[in-house]
């Protein structure tokens, strides 16, 4: 994902607008919402995404004792804006070991969530059952926002998705155990409300998920 803007359902090159269209372009996909480059994570990158983001940056606040934020990712450009944000957090996992999380925010069809969650795109509506019982619940800008588990992923990890503020909310856990977290009903933040807290977050090194 370094270095150019990428697919972000594949991972591809893609061609940006120009004289036939004006959309980004990926030759497998066609139009989409370029994921842009990652950057190691900051401060000062984070403030970048957060007010270019046209959808929530969700990040557990306060983080789990001993964890830290280990990347960012964001999905549109300057014109359209951020159209889905992963945020990357890492530490103890809840059954020994570490443990890591990623929470991707996105509108419908922008395919950054699934890729991430190892199924096939854009959404996850064919992979959850929203009749059954929740499998999990978080707290999302105030809101208990129920969360069900997400069929066909490989088995390394585990993933939950539902809706909040009107907007898919992906979770991806790694390894599979650490789902654990998710039931403890995390506290989520949008980060574009956070103000000046964002300076107060612990920060760890890029985490190799975000950049799979």
């Amino acid at each position: 994902m370094r270095g150019e803007p990428s697919c972000p359902k594949c991972g591809g090159r893609v061609r940006p607008p120009g004289l036939f269209s004006d959309s980004w372009q990926c030759a497998v996909h066609g139009a989409v919402h370029p994921l842009q480059p990652v950057i190691p994570p900051s401060v000062e990158g984070l403030n970048v995404v957060t007010k270019r983001a046209q959808v929530p940056v969700w990040m557990p606040w306060p983080l789990p004792l001993g964890w830290l934020f280990t990347g960012v990712a964001s999905a549109g450009d300057d014109r359209n804006g951020g159209r889905a944000t992963a945020v990357a957090c890492s530490g103890p996992g809840p059954v020994g070991g570490m443990g890591e999380l990623l929470l991707i925010a996105e509108e419908l069809g922008v395919g950054l969530g699934a890729r991430y969650a190892g199924v096939d795109g854009p959404d996850p509506g064919p992979y959850i059952d929203v009749s059954s019982t929740p499998n999990a619940k978080v707290i999302a800008a105030g809101r208990p926002t129920p969360l069900w588990h997400v069929s066909g992923t490989p088995g390394d990890r585990a993933v939950f998705a539902g809706e909040a503020l009107g907007l898919w909310l992906w979770a991806v856990v790694w390894p599979e155990q650490s789902g654990l977290l998710l039931y403890d009903e995390l506290v989520l933040t949008d980060l574009r409300e956070a103000g000046a807290e964002v300076d107060l977050l612990p920060i760890g090194a890029l985490s190799p998920r975000i950049i799979d």
